[in-house]
């Protein structure tokens, strides 16, 4: 019995030099996350800001200069005023700006009136942004309107409405608390699945897994052995992450440390069976790296909802999408970072992880037996 746990550690002692002697795994493991979060922390944003808007203004008035000065203080504007739609028009043709707020000439005498009328054109290009632009114009020009009823120049037919919005759980309206959790699962999924997708295709390639065999050594202490080292550099990885959410974007933890911990750890395990199991089937090193990529870094960045909601896409990919470690991960963490220990999300997602790790375990370790057959 005391035979099995020393194997153990004999291989994984084995595979820690080996990490410790092949510089790429230190980078990959270590280096490309801090390069990551740098990257996508401050370099990828969501948010809008500082958009260049051509204003028209036919006819000066005190309530269009109102207008125009609320625009010209907002952070998420950088507007140029012209007197005719021409040069605008231009200008959105060129794409040096992504809209055009019309004020019309009548526009003094229909805001005493209470029906005045502004014509906003957006750049259609991206039309996300676009849909953003017109809500940050819709904003400015209801904050002008209330301003206006409440010192009496508008007269509401049916009466001003004042609407009071409050944003749970992202209360800074920041992108960056949406973006870090889905980062974490890049960098564990980099780690996981990349690192160890060729650990046994090394061995296949430089014939030594042959020798290992004719050891007493069992093949689930084999698989074990080489997991383990890989696992510890994961949790280096996610203690890097984690620093880098509160202490460079201030993203608010709001859920148990002890709860991200054991979730993190068991997609770190998702990952690394994942990558053992393309290792254990492929026995080229580059192509059990492409494969880890095209599997698990792909997916996770594209259809795990860190990027894109999944409830906007067709059914068929929302469907693949369930297969998907990264899926569960990424609704943990946003959970758990945002919302807190909401353990009707924590405790479905968790129990997938868990039986992912189980099914993985298995395949590795049949296919690995079929190889050797």
């Amino acid at each position: 019995m005391r035979r099995g746990p020393r194997r153990v550690r004999a291989l994984v002692v084995k595979e820690t030099h080996q990490v410790v002697r092949d510089p790429s795994s230190i980078a990959i493991g270590v280096v490309l996350p801090l390069i990551l979060i740098l990257v996508f922390g401050y370099g990828l944003s969501l948010d809008v800001k500082n958009v260049p808007i051509a204003i028209v203004v036919e006819q000066s008035s005190p309530a269009a200069s109102e207008l125009i000065a609320g625009l010209q203080l907002s952070p998420y504007f950088h507007p140029r005023i012209v007197q005719s739609m021409p040069p605008a028009q231009e200008w959105l043709l060129q794409h040096d700006v992504d809209g055009i707020l019309r004020i019309p000439a009548d526009f003094a005498r229909h805001v005493v009136a209470g029906d005045a009328k502004l014509q906003l054109i957006a750049h259609g290009g991206d039309a996300n942004r676009a849909r953003i632009i017109q809500s940050y114009v819709q904003g400015v020009v209801g904050i002008w309107s209330a301003r206006q009823a409440a010192e009496g120049r508008i007269s509401f037919q049916g009466g001003p409405v004042n609407v009071q919005t409050r944003l749970w759980f992202n209360e800074a309206n920041d992108s960056s608390y949406f973006l870090v959790p889905g980062l974490i699962v890049l960098v564990m999924t980099l780690i996981g699945a990349l690192l160890t997708s060729m650990v046994m295709a090394r061995e296949w390639e430089r014939g030594t897994l042959e020798a290992l065999l004719v050891t007493p050594v069992r093949l689930d202490e084999i698989l074990l052995g080489k997991t383990l080292p890989y696992f510890v550099l994961g949790m280096v990885g996610l203690v890097l992450c984690v620093l880098a959410s509160q202490y460079l974007f201030h993203v608010p933890l709001r859920g148990s440390l002890w709860v991200l911990l054991g979730a993190s750890m068991l997609y770190v395990l998702v990952a690394l069976g994942i990558g053992l199991l393309i290792s254990s089937w492929v026995k080229n090193q580059l192509v059990a790296s492409q494969l880890a990529m095209l599997a698990t870094f792909m997916p996770a960045f594209m259809l795990s909802g860190f990027l894109f909601d999944l409830r906007s896409m067709p059914t068929a990919i929302r469907l693949i999408t369930y297969a998907l470690p990264a899926r569960y991960y990424v609704a943990l963490l946003q959970s758990v970072f945002l919302a807190g220990n909401v353990w009707s999300v924590i405790l479905p997602n968790a129990l997938v992880l868990a039986a992912m790790i189980s099914a993985l375990g298995l395949a590795s370790r049949a296919v690995l037996r079929k190889r050797l057959d």
